[in-house]
């Protein structure tokens, strides 16, 4: 299928602000699909309240646009019902680790075969631009007119701390990158995260002093670099992206598809 079967034409143009990185996104991970082949009545997707979430709405796949942070309770629901479908979960940094902080680090420790898509512009987007779990000390925001405060998560060691089985990081700059780990995440067999940091220009673009989206993605392309670098060696304030965690544990559909069977047997 081409990625155009892939997507709600009737509901284009998008309705994410000029420059916004959720675009990237979205094209990053139909390419992803398209070159897995995967029937889009297999796919489910799941997504919960932001400006990420409305990811749900552009793809002509199953969709349930759920409510603030709960995106992978619902999910979970829908993946012990139907475990042969493919569970994708597009979630923003205060969807997935805010409200539905309690969620994420449960669905990673379950390791069930969901692939999480957390796109991470560092900001409260939709709702008027407050600051988030990952918006980072000393940053500015709506919420935060004289600096936050709050040090941020990092979302790949929370969720290798959680025991999710596959973590990858990259940004909207890199997009073939972007599609490759999104590639890989679906194809995983077990809890799948995928950080993608994104832009915001229109909140933490401009408050922050960042310019505009050219600048803020070149920003995320010199403060990056992939794992192992000789840069990270001498600049270690870079932030590193690509798979950090790929190991095969125990999936939970199919465990608790052997608790079925041995309780069918009496045993």
């Amino acid at each position: 299928m081409a990625i155009k079967d892939y997507i709600r034409e009737r509901f284009f143009p998008h309705m994410w602000c000029p420059g916004c990185g959720h675009g990237i996104v979205l094209n990053g991970m139909l390419r992803a699909i398209e070159v897995l082949g995967l029937n889009k009545n297999d796919i489910v997707m799941v997504s919960g309240i932001g400006c990420s979430s409305r990811i749900s709405g552009y793809v002509d796949f199953h969709t349930l646009h759920t409510i603030h942070g709960r995106a992978l309770a619902f999910a979970t629901g829908v993946k012990m019902s139907r475990p042969e479908l493919n569970l994708i979960v597009p979630m923003g940094d205060g969807d997935a680790l805010a409200i539905g902080g309690n969620h994420f680090i449960h669905a990673a420790r379950r390791n069930i075969d969901l692939t999480a898509i957390v796109m991470n512009n560092r900001i409260y987007g939709m709702t008027g631009g407050q600051y988030s779990p990952l918006s980072g000390y000393g940053v500015s925001a709506t919420t935060a007119p004289y600096s936050n405060i709050d040090q941020s998560f990092d979302i790949v060691e929370l969720a290798r701390a959680a025991g999710a089985t596959f973590v990858a990081r990259t940004t909207t700059y890199h997009v073939q990158e972007l599609s490759n780990l999104i590639q890989q995440a679906i194809v995983h067999k077990g809890f799948s995260v995928v950080e993608v940091m994104s832009q915001c220009p229109t909140y933490f673009g401009r408050k922050n002093k960042e310019g505009g989206p050219a600048d803020m993605l070149k920003r995320m392309k010199d403060m990056t670099t992939p794992i192992g670098s000789k840069a990270k060696q001498s600049h270690t304030e870079l932030i590193e992206r690509g798979i950090f965690v790929q190991k095969i544990l125990p999936e939970y559909c199919s465990e608790y598809a052997g608790i079925i069977e041995r309780a069918m047997k009496g045993h």
